[in-house]
């Protein structure tokens, strides 16, 4: 289930990013470092995770589990791959709007569904998720949901700022810092957890029954 979730939700961003409505906020800020550091996505999204995982093995291990390495070393080659991918299918390379507009619906679904999948499996979480868990439950500085929405809102504001820094235009903002953004910052946690309720937790409990 953990495999399933992560891999569901790194083929979801290659969805997010053919849209170009807006990604998650941390790929949001990998958007931005991708575009300023001239290194491969995959090694790129291992490196920073490789940091957070630090932050996260010094500070509470209790967070780090099989699914935090999956979304470490495989994650952001996942999502370079389906990028790659599905870039190749003609309606895809040079998307119309309607297009777009399908694919940002299906990213969402496919983040939450995966999501919902991988929180149920219950073995550990991204590096990112468990910076904001940390900082909320083990140094109790304030609750998750609020501390989660400064991060987002932090990882958009380096991400914008370092696709500047990189030479990118005022008007491609939109394409990593958009509506999917909004979206996924924002109106997640009711499409999660229906997916855990009619899907996840069934699963779950058909599987170990």
């Amino acid at each position: 289930m953990s495999l399933f979730g992560v891999l569901t939700g790194a083929v979801s961003v290659a969805v997010f990013k053919i849209a170009a409505f807006g990604v998650d906020p941390f790929q949001t800020f990998m958007a931005g470092l991708d575009a300023l550091v001239p290194i491969q996505f995959g090694t790129l999204y291992m490196i920073a995770n490789a940091a957070l995982f630090l932050f996260a093995l010094v500070f509470d291990r209790h967070y780090i589990g099989i699914a935090t390495f999956i979304n470490l070393f495989l994650l952001g080659y996942v999502v370079e791959f389906s990028y790659d991918t599905l870039r190749m299918i003609p309606l895809l390379a040079d998307p119309a709007l309607w297009v777009r507009i399908i694919c940002i619906i299906v990213g969402i679904v496919a983040i939450c569904f995966g999501s919902a999948f991988y929180m149920t499996a219950d073995l550990g979480v991204s590096t990112y998720d468990a910076v904001a868990l940390i900082m909320a439950n083990t140094w109790k500085w304030w609750k998750f949901k609020y501390i989660r929405i400064i991060t987002d809102l932090l990882c958009v504001t380096l991400g914008c700022s370092l696709y500047l820094m990189a030479g990118g235009e005022w008007s491609m903002i939109p394409t990593i810092a958009g509506i999917g953004t909004i979206v996924t910052a924002f109106f997640m946690g009711p499409l999660i957890e229906f997916f855990n309720e009619k899907c996840a937790r069934p699963f779950l409990n058909d599987f170990t029954s």
